[in-house]
């Protein structure tokens, strides 16, 4: 009888713990939905296979953050071909480039803007507000209350969450803001690599033999595939390495803006993150805040090819 009951609150145990683990993936599916909207709307998305090519290679193994080593799963870098002419031809594409080099990479190093970097730095987002993403993600901003539906309200909305400068380190002036962290990348008092969740510039620090992929890092055996849009990477960056890094790849830069300003603006937590079905992955977006503005954002890939389904 209580080799019963020990049974019995054993099976009640694993069914409670299924159901938590049930409910931590629960889809959000007004997101979901939005995104997915995005995503069809996103025409200047590179195109695997023909507009880049990637080598995902060898599954990297476990390290601890803070680590300057790891052992190589990848002898190649990631990406074998980008269409550099499509990069350079594309208004976004080349504004964003210009931005890529405005930033002090150590935290703890005030920054200094320049007129021309806030000239850069306006003309991009003029170029991405001209985007159907963009303009998408705006009606959908506004209908929700987040936005309001004057341009130039919602660009300056757009530049103090994603330009303006802030502390992230206590010593020291403003060393920070949301784009650099998420799409430049930072190190940590020279010891640990934070940020850098953007594929083109993970491309050019390659091509600049600054970056070292390592391997691909994937949950059980939900092996990523070349024309994957989401990747979770392990790589070293100026002597230091990151464990796992996860990032879109392919994807236009007006989309990656579209998808965390509207997961940002739609929460007030200091961490928000949501798992969404996006064509054929799930994936958890997470986005951590900073006063107003972003601390970071990144998408972490759950599945792909539709085995969450």
């Amino acid at each position: 009888m209580a080799a019963g009951r020990v049974c019995g609150c054993f099976v009640l145990l694993l069914a409670l713990f299924a159901c938590t683990d049930a409910a931590s993936q629960t889809v959000n599916q007004a997101l979901s939905d939005i995104i997915n909207e995005l995503w069809k709307l996103d025409v200047n998305r590179f195109k695997p296979g023909t507009d880049y090519r990637i080598s995902l290679q060898g599954k990297a193994g476990y390290i601890p953050s803070g680590s300057t080593t790891a052992t190589d799963h990848a002898s190649s870098p990631l990406f074998s071909y980008v269409d550099e002419n499509k990069l350079k031809s594309i208004t976004t594409y080349a504004r964003f480039m210009k931005l890529l080099d405005n930033y002090e990479r150590s935290t703890g190093v005030a920054e200094k803007v320049t007129s021309e970097e806030v000239t850069e730095n306006n003309a991009f987002l003029d170029a991405i507000l001209e985007t159907a993403v963009m303009k998408r993600a705006h009606q959908y901003l506004v209908k929700n209350g987040k936005s309001r539906s004057d341009l130039r309200q919602f660009k300056s909305q757009l530049y103090y969450m994603w330009f303006r400068l802030y502390h992230r380190e206590r010593n020291g002036g403003e060393d920070s803001s949301g784009f650099e962290h998420v799409f430049v990348g930072e190190t940590k008092f020279g010891n640990e690599i934070m940020g850098l969740h953007n594929w083109v510039q993970f491309y050019l620090q390659e091509k600049q033999h600054l970056l070292d992929y390592k391997g691909y890092k994937a949950r059980h055996n939900d092996m990523p595939d070349d024309d994957d849009h989401v990747l979770n990477v392990q790589f070293s960056w100026h002597g230091l390495v990151k464990p796992v890094g996860s990032t879109f790849i392919g994807v236009s830069p007006e989309f990656e803006m579209a998808v965390f300003t509207i997961l940002f603006l739609t929460s007030t937590e200091k961490t928000t993150t949501a798992v969404v079905n996006m064509a054929e992955y799930q994936l958890e977006l997470v986005v951590h805040r900073h006063g107003r503005s972003i601390g970071t954002s990144y998408p972490k890939l759950l599945s792909s090819n539709n085995r969450h389904i």
